[in-house]
């Protein structure tokens, strides 16, 4: 055979050369199945491997179970609740009209003191209204009446002069009678925890001991309730 017929034969009938394709070589893995399970079995048991997202919920389910585990005084940062029998806390706190109230202004007569949560709310309106309503039967039954929160004076002086209010109203905005009287605590609303006043109601004897304390306070008909416990004693 010629040269020229050689070279003809060597081309495609396109005229392009021919190429060889290299066949793919498959690369075999070299990872054991025992290494496999290993591996598998890592992002399981939160080794190295996990995901972040589990790891991170998990911590918050510890935190949340931290707060439930923890003593009720310890969650709330509230005192041990007064008892009924026992010697009522001592107070010096200033009232509306700038003058200052002490426990022991009021020794030998009953006292009734009633902790609500803020001044000019509906609630705690209604309340202040009933306890002005029955002041004198109060007078007759030998009780004083006090309201107590933790609103500034000029707030209770507003609240007095707005709804015409005849019973004293104590400033507490350190919140010391508040605690020693066990009405500021843990409250919640709106699946939101916080510490606050807690509509608390607590009647003194004459003798100076606690006689009976109501607690979370619905307010209708509360007065009254309270009006026939005084005559009781």
């Amino acid at each position: 055979m010629s040269k020229t017929s050689r070279k003809k034969s060597s081309k495609t009938p396109s005229g392009s050369p021919t190429t060889k394709k290299k066949p793919m070589k498959i690369r075999a893995s070299t990872e054991t199945p025992s290494a496999k399970t290993r591996r598998a079995s890592a992002g399981k048991s939160g080794k190295p491997g996990t995901q972040t997202t589990s790891h991170k919920a998990a911590s918050k389910r510890l935190k949340s179970s931290e707060k439930a585990t923890k003593p009720a005084a310890a969650v709330s940062g509230a005192k041990p609740a007064l008892a009924e029998g026992q010697k009522a806390p001592v107070f010096r706190l200033p009232r509306d009209g700038g003058n200052v109230v002490t426990l022991s202004d009021y020794a030998g007569q009953k006292l009734v003191l009633f902790f609500y949560p803020r001044a000019d709310t509906p609630g705690c309106t209604r309340e202040a209204i009933d306890f002005t309503r029955l002041k004198d039967a109060f007078t007759s039954a030998g009780t004083a009446v006090l309201g107590i929160s933790a609103d500034p004076l000029k707030a209770q002086e507003k609240f007095r002069d707005k709804h015409s209010l005849g019973i004293p109203l104590i400033s507490d905005e350190a919140h010391e009678m508040l605690e020693a009287y066990g009405a500021w605590g843990e409250k919640s609303m709106y699946g939101r925890s916080f510490l606050g006043i807690l509509r608390t109601t607590v009647l003194i004897g004459a003798d100076g001991k606690v006689a009976k304390i109501w607690r979370n306070v619905r307010v209708d008909g509360h007065a009254d309730e309270v009006l026939l416990a005084a005559r009781s004693l």
